[in-house]
């Protein structure tokens, strides 16, 4: 495996849609769904932009989805760190297997590897199991194995670049170490420019803001970079976004997102709260003041916040010992009677529902779920 990425530079025509999707993480629902409202055809152009796997219990479904689509559409699957780690497994560098145990065994059945192996009729108990199942799919899934070793780092057509993580520079790409174009953290953070237009995933969207949870593709124009992770699999309240490219040679771009949710209607006017805040994994440990019946007051321990939390975003993380949660917020979203909202959850403080890829809470009446 090349230390340095690959990098594909395919002849788009101008005027053939191109659709970008990152960070799928195995959920084949959510991919279907999105590519029926983008109402995806063989006359399109589809770019993966990494962490196709992993992490979503139907990983090995996707894969085999995703090579038969291969067959009839134009697609280019890029990298993701998340994919990496399936490829450096089935590589089986020295002390690989010890070092990808703790892994798959936390990611269990959402593991791609670890569906493979249990398709085999193998359930590895250990790291000393992982030689057997490596050497089993690469004898029984040639056809899977070469898709994943078949996969780019970087795609470059027209004004656009597409890559899982992020790039350093435009020039010499296939000199960048390979990497680091897939687990690139907090890249539009990092203050680059660029005169192609960067298409990212890796780091979903809702993390960069620290008011409101934003999920849909942000379109940083001042940078030339659009992050398009919507948390699908990862957030509560994720969603798959599909950023669409009318013309690959042209710099407008639209999107669609799918999120499985229920959509009801709002029947009351709303304002939008002030002064709101957005709890994200990166800093996510709280201290519990006041239990309720199905939320907490809780407060946020680094910046002395208080809010209240769903009882079930709350939990224990093993490794320090602390209260956390799932990303939440106490923002109120601006929402008129006849709106249409997907719902997240419902509680005795209301609902919290999700409007244009922002989710909020609304105290008004609601009717229907469709």
């Amino acid at each position: 495996m090349s230390s340095t990425a690959k990098v594909l530079r395919p002849d788009i025509a101008p005027g053939r849609r191109v659709l970008a999707i990152s960070d799928i993480h195995g959920n084949l629902p959510f991919f279907r769904g999105v590519l029926k409202k983008a109402e995806f055809t063989p006359e399109d152009v589809l770019v993966l932009v990494g962490d196709l796997f992993e992490k979503g219990e139907e990983s090995l479904g996707l894969l085999r989805y995703l090579m038969e689509l291969g067959e009839t559409h134009t697609v280019y699957p890029l990298c993701g760190n998340c994919d990496h780690l399936d490829l450096i497994f089935l590589e089986g560098r020295p002390g690989i297997d010890e070092a990808l145990w703790p892994v798959f065994r936390t990611w269990d059945r959402r593991s791609l590897i670890l569906q493979m192996g249990a398709e085999l009729g193998l359930h590895p108990q250990g790291p000393e199991d992982l030689p057997q199942l490596r050497a089993e799919i690469l004898e029984k899934m040639p056809r899977e194995v070469a898709y994943l070793r078949g996969m780019a780092h970087i795609l470059q057509a027209g004004r656009y670049i597409f890559v899982h993580g992020g790039i350093d520079r435009e020039e010499d790409m296939e000199s960048l170490p390979a990497y680091g174009c897939m687990k690139n953290d907090n890249f539009v953070g990092q203050g680059r420019n660029f005169h192609h237009w960067v298409v990212v995933g890796h780091w979903p969207v809702t993390l960069y803001r620290t008011d409101i949870p934003v999920a849909r593709p942000w379109m940083k124009e001042d940078q030339h970079i659009v992050s398009i992770d919507g948390g699908c699999v990862l957030k509560v309240d994720g969603q798959l976004n599909a950023l669409i490219i009318p013309d690959i040679t042209q710099e407008h771009m639209d999107y669609v997102a799918y999120d499985g949710l229920p959509v009801v209607t709002a029947l009351d006017d709303q304002a939008p709260s002030q002064d709101s805040f957005n709890i994200r994994w990166s800093d996510s440990v709280v201290e519990i003041l006041e239990e309720g019946e199905d939320v907490c007051w809780c407060r946020h321990v680094s910046t002395g916040r208080e809010m209240w939390i769903l009882r079930h975003y709350l939990y224990t993380r093993q490794s320090d010992g602390l209260t956390h949660t799932e990303d939440t917020t106490d923002y109120e979203l601006p929402i008129q009677a006849g709106d249409r909202l997907a719902l997240v959850t419902e509680c005795s403080r209301g609902y919290l529902v999700k409007k244009h890829g922002v989710t909020g809470w609304y105290r008004g009446r609601i009717k229907g779920r469709e």
